[in-house]
């Protein structure tokens, strides 16, 4: 049963020789007693419920505040990564740059050093071709002059032939 405050302001008792009806006060009083029985129980069980729910959103909002505490230092921690590694990776760039430079500066010292090499040779080829040319040019003009008893063999060689072919 429920009462409201309009029906107890509005609630008339009978009367009787020295005052109220003791009876219909009494059975008032009881259902009065019931109905703020029923009330104080719910309130208290309310009570109740608005206590663990204010301790469970307070546990919530603990929670809540500890994940974004957790994600901002996951995030910075991230973004650290990220620099650290944006660093890392440009010194891991300059120094293959470095190392390509150096490589192809060798390239460029050998290749120079080879072409070096090679007209060095060329030149002494050259050279040696103008000394046997030389060496074999003075040995031909020295057969031919020095060997006036050649040119003797040579003709009595000839005049050998010629009797022969008289004969």
């Amino acid at each position: 049963m429920t009462l409201s405050k309009i029906d107890l302001l509005n609630k008339r008792f009978s009367r009787r020789m020295f005052g109220y009806s003791r009876l219909e006060v009494d059975q008032f009083l009881l259902e009065l007693a019931e109905v703020l029985g029923d009330a104080a129980e719910t309130q208290k069980s309310l009570k109740k419920k608005v206590k663990r729910l204010e301790s469970a959103v307070s546990e919530y909002r603990q929670r809540d505040e500890t994940l974004r505490d957790t994600l901002m230092s996951t995030q910075k921690m991230v973004d650290d990564l990220k620099v650290q590694a944006s660093r890392e990776a440009q010194l891991i760039l300059d120094e293959a740059r470095t190392k390509a430079d150096a490589t192809v500066q060798k390239g460029h010292n050998r290749l120079a050093q080879l072409h070096e090499e090679i007209e060095s040779i060329k030149r002494q080829r050259t050279q040696f071709e103008i000394q046997l040319k030389g060496l074999l040019q003075a040995h031909m003009e020295m057969l031919e002059r020095c060997d006036p008893e050649r040119d003797k063999f040579e003709e009595m060689e000839s005049k050998l032939k010629y009797l022969k072919k008289a004969e």
